[in-house]
């Protein structure tokens, strides 16, 4: 992209005026400034977005999906800086065209030198057709599409086809890499004119039980027919065929049992796998993979692990209807295995949390409560997840202690107190709770 001189000025007032943004919001404790300053560059240049990605050395990654963009995003990050690359990442998780900006911004100087060899972006499901129109990406990776505030975003297809429209366009150097696992993405990655690779598992023993009902997407994306499904490990990821058209899962360019599995769940697996291949095709070799993935801790509210009073904590982020079957999943194993029995949910209905929250009755809370236990219900929307988890117990016969707490201060001492010494509190808290929750017993804000 050509630029004249005074673009180049208005490209350098841009930064800084938002780096005295920055420095004035952290200043004043009004928050991180992780969207603001991108909001002000913008404003004031609005080609600031794409002469940054311009200056990114060695190529930007986008890392899409419903969920595990963060960890994703923050373990391939992890990896590239012990390789002793400079990164740009969106640690915050501001994943908004504003929020982006912002952290390019981070990365350069008053002159508007970006000084990276990497960009990592974590990107909103919805921004990544608009974000293209200004960046030629080296990668994107694509972890799953599932059924996450329908208020905002609609339904996984229509996803799919924006998907589809915005990256078709690009050069052929980009590389795509997706979800095998997930028909959607699958189908998506085969109708693409890209060098498309995908990763996966393959481990049968590790099928889920039964259908949950938070399944998105068990009929074919080519003809609409039902998929046949060996069996499913996630939601609707699975190992699928189409009897009608034939459409299957494609090969996989990794085995799943590859790297080592440190975060706990599936979905975890999921994450690692698409770390490790991105960064395997970025010429890093396995025993440093490894060593990162063994070394690795888990983001803010993603599995992050606190001691607080004494008393070991686990947040895990439940937002939507597969992402909290996936961490009712672990916490009942933890139970099971007498390292749980006390669990705090809290449900918030505010902007970053969808503000439809009748996604709760696809949630299978019934494995929750079967179990017994003590469990505490907090947040903006604290009747409608108590009367989800009443209607949970099997008449009345689940040795189940609910408690519910309007004021969220109470319900995490409450939770603490209920927690005995040897065990873990395991939170399960949606986006906006789960930055209250933090705030709460850190005393730190994220955004």
């Amino acid at each position: 992209m050509s630029i004249s001189v005074i673009d180049r000025l208005r490209v350098s007032a841009s930064v800084g005026i938002s780096k005295a943004a920055t420095f004035l919001v952290r200043l004043l404790h009004l928050g991180a400034a992780s969207v603001l300053p991108g909001k002000i560059a913008r404003r004031l240049q609005p080609k600031v977005l794409p002469l940054l990605f311009e200056q990114v050395r060695h190529g930007v990654i986008l890392v899409v999906g419903t969920n595990g963009k963060t960890t994703t995003a923050l373990l391939l990050r992890t990896i590239l800086e012990r390789q002793g690359w400079q990164v740009a990442h969106n640690a915050s998780g501001a994943n908004m065209i504003n929020g982006l900006t912002t952290t390019l911004l981070e990365n350069t100087n008053l002159l508007g030198q970006l000084d990276a060899d990497y960009a990592i972006l974590e990107v909103d499901e919805n921004v990544l057709p608009l974000l293209l129109q200004s960046c030629q990406p080296q990668y994107i990776l694509a972890l799953n599409l599932f059924r996450d505030q329908l208020d905002r975003y609609g339904e996984i297809d229509t996803i799919s086809r924006k998907w589809k429209s915005a990256i078709t366009p690009l050069p052929a150097q980009t590389v795509v890499i997706l979800n095998g696992d997930d028909p959607t993405l699958c189908y998506l990655g085969q109708q693409l004119p890209q060098q498309v690779l995908f990763f996966g598992l393959s481990e049968p023993d590790t099928y889920l039980k039964e259908i949950p009902h938070a399944v998105d997407s068990t009929y074919c994306p080519r003809c609409g027919d039902p998929l046949d499904y060996e069996g499913m490990y996630l939601s609707h990821l699975g190992d699928y065929h189409c009897p009608n058209c034939g459409f299957t899962k494609s090969q996989l360019a990794v085995d799943s049992r590859e790297w080592p599995q440190i975060l706990l769940g599936t979905y975890n697996k999921y994450n690692t796998l698409a770390a490790g291949l991105v960064a395997r095709q970025l010429g890093i070799e396995p025993t440093a993979i490894n060593d990162t993935i063994a070394n690795f801790r888990a983001p803010f509210g993603r599995a992050e692990e606190l001691n607080i009073n004494g008393r070991h904590v686990r947040i895990l982020l439940s937002k939507n209807p597969v992402g909290m079957n996936e961490t009712i999943r672990v916490v009942n194993q933890l139970q099971q295995a007498g390292k749980a029995s006390t669990t705090l949910l809290v449900l918030n209905d505010q902007t970053a949390d969808g503000t439809d929250v009748s996604w709760i009755w696809d949630v299978d809370t019934e494995a929750l409560v079967e179990l017994g236990g003590t469990i505490i219900v907090s947040g903006d929307r604290v009747y409608d997840l108590a009367l989800r988890i009443s209607y949970s117990q099997i008449d009345g016969k689940n040795d189940l202690n609910l408690i519910v707490k309007e004021n969220l201060t109470e319900a995490i001492a409450t939770a603490l107190k209920h927690t005995p010494v040897h065990e873990t509190l395991h939170i399960l808290p949606t986006y906006s709770a789960m930055l209250e929750v933090r705030q709460l017993l850190t005393g730190r804000k994220i955004l």
